[in-house]
């Protein structure tokens, strides 16, 4: 019963935020038509589009490294191209329909599981690869946030008025961690379940990765604003970095409407609002929609393939 609350309140919560995200979004854009947002969606380069490509397909490829340190983690090997495959499969479906926990999980085990890998084990990757996810924008986002604190728009109702001590409360859970990798050695029980810290290495790793990982995703976006985007990367990734944050944590599908919103409420007194929302509009379609056509036409492929040896084999 409590735990159905919980999802109904999350349900709720999530389409709360997606309600005040069109507002507001509307309410930014109500000095322009479609027709701007469209000539500005129009009027980004060639050369910029193909970079971002390059770029995601880059960062689709980092990502591989959540489930390949996870494993290592669990001291388990697999073969590289079928984590590969996998992970691919269950970052993009994540990315773009959200709730990672149902979607990147649910490939992960169909997968995993047909390759002899323990639902334990199984459950220990994911849980692993989540994390790092996290900890690798508590790391970034906290040396962004104070050494270069940016101001936080008062339409997002934070008790803070610069992200600063969000930054320091992000940098002291990641030292934590790394503290605790170091010093303990046996496994944590936190609520009748073990948990055992990574060597030092592994944690290093976890950072290294997804931090990468959250440079190359913002950079997409950035190479897809205009090319008079009177603002440094630096800057541009400290706004990326609070957009995302708020975007995952609304569990919206891919933080829909409130990162554009966190994005346009920042960036709209710096250039044209519809050639910041052109440029979204194509990093959504860069970014998420495109790798999840291309994962779709990899699964119907897989499926075909395998499912058609299965019947051969019955019959």
């Amino acid at each position: 019963m409590l735990q159905k609350l919980r999802l109904n309140f999350s349900s709720l919560f999530g389409l709360l935020l997606l309600v005040l995200s069109i507002w507001a979004i509307s309410h930014e854009l109500r000095e322009y038509n479609y027709y701007d947002v469209l000539q500005s969606l129009a009027t980004i380069p060639k050369s910029r589009l193909s970079w971002s490509i390059w770029l995601t397909a880059l960062g689709y490829l980092v990502m591989i490294g959540y489930d390949i340190l996870g494993f290592s983690y669990i001291g388990r090997s697999l073969g590289w191209k079928k984590v590969a495959f996998t992970n691919f499969i269950s970052s993009t479906f994540s990315n773009t329909i959200g709730l990672p926990l149902l979607t990147g999980s649910a490939i992960r085990y169909r997968f995993y599981s047909s390759w002899g890998v323990s639902a334990l084990s199984i459950a220990q990757v994911i849980a692993f690869a989540n994390f790092t996810f996290w900890l690798g924008l508590f790391a970034l986002a906290g040396v962004i946030f104070l050494t270069n604190p940016l101001k936080i728009p008062t339409q997002l109702h934070l008790p803070f008025s610069t992200v600063r001590p969000i930054g320091v409360i992000f940098l002291i859970v990641v030292a934590v961690y790394l503290l605790g990798s170091l010093f303990i050695k046996q496994p944590l029980a936190i609520r009748s379940h073990e948990f055992r810290f990574p060597t030092f290495k592994i944690s290093l790793g976890q950072i290294a990765i997804s931090g990468f990982d959250w440079i190359l995703a913002a950079m997409v976006l950035y190479i897809l604003l205009p090319a008079n985007t009177p603002i440094a990367y630096l800057d541009f990734l400290g706004i990326y970095l609070l957009a995302m944050f708020a975007g995952v944590v609304s569990n919206v599908p891919g933080g829909l409407g409130v990162f554009e919103t966190v994005i346009l409420l920042i960036l709209s007194a710096k250039m044209s609002a519809a050639a910041v929302l052109g440029a979204m509009l194509a990093y959504r379609g860069v970014y998420y929609f495109l790798p999840t056509l291309i994962a779709a036409g990899l699964l119907g492929l897989y499926e075909l393939k395998y499912g058609t040896r299965k019947i051969i084999k019955k019959m």
